[in-house]
């Protein structure tokens, strides 16, 4: 047993250094802390003097997600570095009774037959994306999947289509994703000391006003919204307007705008992110795009269910998924009481995260897992503690069923449609991107050659 109470394995490293690494590196100084301690280790890595232990073990995580709010809170004020781009109000933020009542508003606009409604706006977009595309151009996949990811956002979170607004929403999100596009700038998300307002031409006060902006278009949308109501309109926006909780509230225009605002970021930056990495894997290896046009060529591509049910698709995104996951980490979780994860006895207000880039490269769940190999989940099924891209347990991702469709719906229009080929013969590697891991060089892609048109009705 260890020293009661004490922090498991803290990393040696001076504060400052820990967190500029984790900063600009994070992969590299996980990858270092896990040689030394393979399971379990502590980090102060935000610089608020709290230490995180890394968890990084099935069973470890396991144990913290399935005792959410009794001996692990998930505690929604830890996750205050993304509350200049979220809100104070955002799902991710809350806790407690608070989250569960607005989790539970939320969650009928992202599942059923209200996802399936999506199905044939994200194939029109994506043929619309890449069919402007001439061909022999060469162009960024992360572009490209950034504007998939945002119209479809816009369209069925906001119900936004042509129109002024809805070009004003879209070039000012693009904007403020755009703040925090490398380690670089994303560093004042994690030093509360860079968050200077200097005038619109620092970094931060650039940033305030384009968020000033974007608060002014939703603010804007919410108060027409409000003042001419129309009964047939399904999309989330509107489906959020019309939610209570059950005592009887609604919410808020500032909570509206919070949850709009992390739908966005949230919802159309992983996407993207994700969906350039697919392409990049599915052409680094052309075996992979092969066997995948073959299981489309004898699908019913008409039925968009059925595409998502496709089994190599499915492994094809899991692997994707699994290799950079988009969120590195697990929510945080705070101790309530004196508990034992791992042999190490850990006492009230110790934050603990699950590592889900460390657990998706454990050699023991994953073979050889710097290589991308879809075929491992055609072999075996993982539990939601080994794999899990979109977190777990009472914060799991309330937009994962809507990226799962985006994601196999995007790549099955793009490799029945067109002839594409890697414009850039050096490997991709992953870098940060905000809070998320991004290709570092957008995947650099050539439109080789387009095909008819494939109509999911």
């Amino acid at each position: 047993m260890n020293t009661p109470f004490s922090t498991p394995n803290p990393v040696s490293k001076p504060r400052l250094l820990q967190q500029l690494k984790w900063v600009a590196d994070p992969i590299g100084y996980m990858e270092s802390a896990v040689r030394q301690y393979p399971d379990i280790f502590s980090a102060d890595i935000i610089g608020s003097g709290t230490n995180f232990v890394f968890v990084n073990t099935p069973e470890g995580i396991q144990e913290i997600l399935t005792n959410d709010r009794k001996t692990y809170a998930a505690l929604g004020g830890l996750n205050r570095i993304l509350a200049p781009l979220l809100g104070d109000y955002s799902v991710i933020l809350i806790e407690g009774d608070r989250h569960k009542r607005r989790r539970q508003m939320l969650m009928p606009s992202f599942h059923g037959d209200r996802i399936r409604t999506y199905s044939q706006l994200i194939c029109d977009l994506t043929e619309k994306t890449l069919g402007a595309i001439p061909v022999g151009t060469t162009f960024s996949a992360r572009t490209a999947m950034q504007e998939i990811s945002l119209q479809v956002i816009l369209q069925a979170v906001f119900g936004v289509f042509e129109g002024e607004r809805g070009q004003q929403l879209k070039t000012s999100l693009t904007k403020l994703t755009e703040v925090f596009a490398s380690p670089l700038s994303s560093s004042s998300l994690f030093f509360p000391a860079l968050q200077q307002d200097w005038g619109a031409w620092s970094p931060w006060g650039k940033f305030l006003r384009d968020r000033q902006q974007m608060d002014d278009l939703i603010y804007a949308e919410i108060r027409d919204r409000r003042t001419q109501p129309q009964a047939n309109r399904v999309d989330i926006l509107s489906l959020m307007m019309a939610a209570i909780d059950d005592l009887g509230q609604p919410m808020t225009d500032q909570e509206l705008r919070d949850e709009l605002a992390t739908l966005m970021f949230a919802g159309h930056e992983t996407t993207a992110t994700a969906l350039s990495w697919a392409l990049y894997w599915i052409h680094h290896q052309p075996a992979i795009r092969e066997k995948l046009l073959d299981e489309l060529q004898s699908a019913d591509l008409s039925d968009p269910m059925s595409i998502v049910k496709l089994p190599y698709l499915s492994a094809v995104c899991n692997e994707t998924l699994r290799i950079y996951p988009v969120a590195m980490l697990t929510f945080p979780r705070v101790v309530q009481e004196p508990t034992e994860l791992l042999g190490y006895s850990l006492e009230p207000g110790i934050a603990v995260v699950g590592c889900i880039y460390l657990t998706h490269h454990r050699e023991d769940l994953y073979p050889e897992p710097h290589l991308f190999k879809p075929e491992r989940f055609l072999e075996r099924q993982y539990s939601p503690y080994e794999f899990l891209p979109f977190g777990g347990g009472v914060r799991r991702c309330i937009g994962e069923a809507l990226a799962q469709l985006e994601l196999k719906l995007v790549l099955s229009t793009i490799l029945t449609r067109y002839d594409l080929a890697l414009a850039d013969t050096k490997p991709e590697y992953p870098r940060r991107r905000g809070v998320t891991l991004a290709p570092a060089n957008g995947v650099k892609m050539k439109m080789v050659g387009k095909q008819h048109s494939h109509r999911v009705d």
